[in-house]
């Protein structure tokens, strides 16, 4: 991992320089191509030509679109849009969250306050808790409150 990290770091770093000098190729004997910042000295080189992505047109400035491309305002717009419905989708999971964080801390003090609590089993008989079992219920309570729930 470092060592791929280190090749990605030269050849950034590589890219950024080749980007201020002029590059060459050529060939050797052996039929192989190099590429160089400097011509080999009595070997034919021939420069390459670099292609330049043009600069990022600022927020703001308007930017005529190829046909079939959307325009920058419509990429904005869609951003917009796209912003919008995440920060919703954002809010609503929250709400969740605080709902059972609300009912997690409601549950956890009709536990502590009474110790007389019953429950429904399976097969729909109303039966009463063991202090056991409510304290069972009390510490998952309080581990979920505090796995889930911010204060």
């Amino acid at each position: 991992m470092r060592i791929n990290s280190l090749i990605a770091f030269a050849l950034l770093v590589a890219s950024a320089s080749a980007g201020a000098a002029q590059i060459y190729k050529w060939t050797d004997a052996q039929g192989v191509q190099h590429f160089d910042t400097q011509p080999p000295p009595g070997q034919k080189a021939q420069p390459v030509q670099i292609n330049v992505p043009a600069p990022a047109t600022p927020a703001g400035e308007e930017e005529d679109s190829a046909p079939g491309r959307p325009s920058a305002r419509s990429n904005d717009a869609a951003q917009r849009q796209a912003d919008a419905a995440a920060k919703a989708e954002a809010n609503q999971q929250q709400q969740q969250i605080d709902d059972y964080c609300q009912q997690a801390r409601e549950n956890l003090a009709r536990l502590r306050n009474n110790p007389r609590l019953s429950m429904t089993t399976e097969e729909g008989e109303v039966r009463r808790l063991t202090q056991q079992e409510r304290e069972a219920q009390i510490s998952t309570t309080q581990k979920g409150i505090q796995d889930n729930c911010q204060d």
